[in-house]
């Protein structure tokens, strides 16, 4: 890991679909950092690249007709893109983890859930099996399955939504993972369980030290659990806020907490908008307008600039994508009209 702290570091990442109707750019000039022990969000609504972004860390990519066209994801100092297939594979599902956003079609149904966790331990440690099938009762007790001893021995089927979560959970961390990739850990759970797995993720979060990349949709859970947070809107990133630490903890600054205080992108301030709140009971909820646009038919210029209620009538906004730009320490954003956004020599040309 480098001096900064930063475990994972991704810079101007682009991935692109190939299809006979033509190339589909899911995730154009995507960067950002995750720093040891912290949790980074990555958040927009469903399509706009995050779980491609996802992929794309774990060399998961289908090829074809996916395919990675540009940029460096650099973990602890190795480029994971220059990485052989042979060498990927010591990486993935050790040091890097993923929790998948459908259980049910992530886990294999015709083996027992330990027999999926021991595969995993055994592939990356040198245990024994007796010792892979202690493991993996362990780890099940850990994430709360009860009767642990008994249900390793069962098939995905056999249990609940989340019980097939936590049973993800424990594959994904069986390994002791510095990096743990959640997608939509909390997708099709009741409230209660989707606040249990939380507990579960902090929880072991805090005994391992490991830094998780938290993808969701939930502003509510940003709000709870990250430190830093990135927003996405049509492939790429539009906004990001970091923590900022201080020895005086009064002027520390989370970095969700100061998404969600001063917003500084359109996108951004309509997502925090279309929130439901306490007293909107019987109360029609603020919407985007507009629809998200399709991948093959981007719209020139900003993006979000068809939906936009401030920016719709610049024409810099129709014709010129602003790149992202930090405008504050910890503070970056892709907007002409947002402020401290400096006049670049692209709009100098224009």
């Amino acid at each position: 890991m480098s001096e900064d702290g930063i475990l994972l570091s991704i810079q101007g990442l682009s991935v692109s679909f190939f299809t006979d109707e033509g190339v589909v750019k899911a995730v154009q000039d995507v960067g950002f950092s995750i720093k040891k022990g912290r949790t980074f969000a990555l958040v927009g609504e469903s399509g706009c690249g995050k779980s491609v972004t996802a992929l794309s860390i774990m060399r998961l990519v289908p090829e074809p007709p996916g395919k990675i066209v540009g940029g460096e994801i650099v973990f602890e100092g190795r480029n994971l893109l220059a990485l052989s297939e042979k060498e990927i594979r010591r990486v993935r599902g050790n040091e890097v983890a993923m929790i998948f956003q459908e259980p049910m079609t992530s886990l294999n149904p015709v083996y027992t859930v330990g027999d999926q966790i021991v595969e995993a331990i055994r592939l990356h440690q040198k245990k024994s099996t007796s010792e892979a099938w202690a493991d993996a009762v362990e780890m099940l007790r850990r994430v709360g399955i009860a009767d642990s001893q008994q249900r390793v021995r069962e098939y995905p089927h056999q249990m609940s939504g989340g019980m097939q979560q936590r049973v993800m959970i424990a594959m994904a961390v069986s390994c002791e993972p510095v990096l743990l990739i959640a997608d939509e850990p909390t997708t099709a759970l009741d409230v209660t369980i989707q606040a249990q797995i939380l507990d579960l993720l902090d929880e072991l979060q805090r005994q391992n030290g490991m830094s998780i990349l938290l993808i969701t949709h939930d502003l509510g859970v940003v709000a709870e659990r990250a430190e830093d947070v990135a927003v996405m809107y049509a492939s790429r990133i539009v906004e990001v806020a970091q923590h900022q630490f201080s020895d005086n903890m009064e002027t520390s600054k989370i970095g969700a907490g100061r998404l969600f205080a001063e917003p500084l992108h359109p996108y951004t301030q309509g997502l925090l908008k279309s929130l439901p709140r306490l007293g909107f009971s019987g109360k029609r909820l603020r919407t985007i307008p507009g629809t998200v646009p399709e991948p093959l038919h981007f719209p020139s210029g900003c993006k979000f600039h068809p939906r936009c209620p401030i920016g719709c009538g610049d024409r810099r906004c129709r014709t010129v994508e602003p790149k992202l730009r930090e405008v504050e320490a910890g503070r970056c954003v892709a907007c002409w009209l947002a402020p401290g956004y400096e006049t670049t020599e692209e709009s100098k040309e224009y």
